[in-house]
């Protein structure tokens, strides 16, 4: 093997190590509902776009608030 063709090869596995992290590190935030207030920011751009958009804590306090008011599901 070539120099060039280990190189090639180290480095598309390189991409594809990086590509594997990023997937994850997408799981891992969408999983957690970290992007849940990126994706109500662009809700409200889009819908509400004469209003500020909530701050983050002001969004994390009304969907505390909501959860707890409209439960989805309980064990007991």
């Amino acid at each position: 093997m070539t120099g060039s063709a280990a190189t090639s090869r180290a480095a598309t596995a390189v991409r594809a190590l990086a590509r594997g992290a990023r997937t994850v590190l997408w799981y891992l935030r969408e999983v957690s509902g970290e992007t849940a207030y990126e994706r109500h920011c662009v809700h409200h751009r889009r819908n509400h776009p004469h209003l500020p958009p909530p701050t983050r804590r002001e969004f994390q306090r009304q969907r505390a608030r909501k959860l707890e008011q409209e439960p989805q599901s309980r064990c007991c």
